[in-house]
């Protein structure tokens, strides 16, 4: 049996999800893109190229559920496919220049977000806060 603090802890983790989920889809709502597909496109922006499998287990997805949103993504002109240098079973995802575009905005549109949310930190309270988040992060 969860004690106490686990189910505040809870219910908090659940309303900070959907107050972001909240703001994530309203701030993608013009791109005609889905928050999974503009998170794949900003992954992709922020290593510049990735194996269709790392950017699955960075966005914690299967590689048949990327595939589908890649061939989305590139019928929109926002990545392409490129043949891995080195293992020919292996594609590597890289933006477009509309797609860098869009990452672009998008993150910085993140900045932004993340400035409001730890507006209220002071000095090592940030620091600590994320190596809290890389904690969590890892968990999964």
């Amino acid at each position: 049996m969860t004690n106490q603090k686990e189910n505040e802890i809870s219910q908090l983790l659940i309303e900070l999800y959907e107050k972001t989920s909240a703001w994530e889809h309203a701030v993608v709502k013009e791109s005609g893109l889905s928050p999974a597909q503009m998170h794949a496109v900003e992954i992709v922006g922020h290593h510049e190229k990735l194996r269709m499998k790392e950017l699955a287990n960075k966005m914690g997805i299967t590689t048949g559920t990327l595939t589908v949103m890649v061939d989305r993504l590139e019928k929109k002109g926002l990545v392409n496919r490129e043949p891995h240098p080195t293992d020919r079973r292996s594609y590597i995802i890289v933006l477009t220049d509309l797609g860098r575009e869009h990452f672009h905005e998008h993150d910085h549109m993140h900045n932004l977000l993340t400035t409001k949310l730890t507006a209220p930190f002071k000095g090592d309270e940030i620091d600590r806060l994320k190596v809290y988040l890389e904690r969590l992060v890892h968990q999964f």
